[in-house]
């Protein structure tokens, strides 16, 4: 499997420019690479509009022909960037068209300040751990904050920009851990009022990090507005508004990461729904209060811990959760305002987050899973009594 190392970068101020211009470069190649793709995606389309395909089938620009194409058109600038750098933005092109022809949209061109990082897939850089040295090809050598042990073998080294902040990720390739034998388990019902409403009556409020700095987002975002256009006082004022926002979307991570940590420290396995929250964020009244819970950020977050771990994290159908009785499966209409589930059928009264935590827990544990926690003696009102002498949150 692979796990991802982040490290803090500090570029001199002329590597920094380098580190600029290799960005710059990579994004004029990959619009070029793109648009490539594009006229032959029109031309296509027209032929088959006027049936003239010479071969009785469409004609497609693939990866390696653009690939192979690089060292005849390489330009003076490209000639200052490592060959691999190049050859992976041309894999980026690639995977853009294929989640274009798997359903997604189709891949836009990158503005400036809108491409913001570059991989070197194979080689071309190393480290330095007694000097504290990232030394990378045709940028030199730059300093690195090592503040963690890099686990398993390096396969590629991506440098990001974030605002004025450089990083390198390092992802490399550890082996899988054994999966470990269910023996707690957690049903979890993502939400606004409470963040995570956990099945053993635990809840976990929101930190709303957008909307506390809501009012000073608004107030930078007021003077950028009156700053003149193209002027220097607009671009330091279009960087102070980013880091505002970085901010954010720091503490919003830092927050993802420790929540994920405590649940799989304290559980092998853990329960979600499967939210469909680009469907979600429709709802305009929601909207923002959705974006700034960041329950997919913490969901991954979760999954990715739990394997690392040799736990799981189960996903189910989302539709009814909090509309129906976990105890005898009877369901009946709830709105929102309505915070207490009340069965007319066998009289279970429970807050309505907690019981559709449960009926999480049952729905992502039917089958063999399922079949492992009644082993365990962990499912139902029995996991609840076991879950509430577990350490508080």
């Amino acid at each position: 499997m692979r796990k991802s190392f982040k490290f803090r970068i500090y570029p001199t101020k002329k590597q920094e420019v380098i580190l600029n211009r290799t960005l710059s470069t990579c994004r004029h190649l990959y619009n070029d690479s793109l648009a490539e793709r594009k006229r032959q995606y029109e031309l296509n389309r027209l032929k088959k509009q006027f049936d003239v395909f010479p071969w009785g089938k469409p004609e497609w620009i693939n990866y390696y022909e653009q690939k192979r194409e690089l060292t005849a058109t390489k330009t003076s600038f490209q000639k200052d960037v490592y060959s691999q750098v190049l050859q992976d933005v041309i894999k980026r092109v690639q995977r853009s068209m294929e989640n274009f022809f798997n359903g997604f949209g189709y891949p836009r061109l990158k503005g400036r300040n809108r491409y913001d990082s570059f991989t070197y897939p194979q080689s071309g850089f190393s480290i330095s751990i007694e000097d504290g040295k990232l030394n990378l090809s045709k940028i030199g050598s730059l300093k690195i904050i090592l503040h963690r042990e890099i686990e398993g073998k390096i396969k590629t080294c991506t440098i990001k920009r974030d605002v004025d902040q450089w990083y390198v990720s390092f992802s490399c390739e550890i082996e899988k851990p054994i999966q470990k034998h269910i023996e707690t388990m957690i049903g979890i019902d993502v939400g606004l009022t409470d963040l995570l409403a956990l099945n053993n009556g635990e809840m976990v409020k929101p930190p709303k990090f957008f909307r506390k700095s809501e009012n000073k987002l608004a107030k930078e975002q007021r003077r950028l507005s009156k700053k003149k256009l193209r002027s220097n006082n607009r671009k330091d004022q279009r960087s102070v508004v980013a880091k505002v926002h970085q901010k954010i979307r720091n503490q919003r991570k830092d927050f993802a990461h420790k929540t994920a940590r405590i649940l799989v420290n304290r559980f092998d396995l853990i329960a979600f729904e499967d939210l469909q929250i680009q469907n979600m964020i429709k709802n305009h009244h929601l909207a923002k209060s959705i974006m700034d819970a960041g329950w997919y950020q913490l969901q991954s977050l979760t999954a990715f811990k739990a394997e690392e771990a040799g736990k799981q994290v189960k996903l189910c159908i989302a539709a009814g959760t909090s509309q129906t009785c976990h105890v005898c499966g009877n369901k009946q209409k709830l709105t929102l305002r309505d915070r207490v589930f009340r069965c007319n059928q066998c009289g279970n009264v429970e807050n309505r987050d907690t019981n559709a935590a449960n009926v999480v827990l049952d729905r992502c544990t039917v089958g063999t899973t399922g079949i492992e926690a009644c082993k365990s003696g962990l499912k139902g009102d029995i996991m609840k009594q076991e879950a509430i002498l577990l350490v508080g949150w």
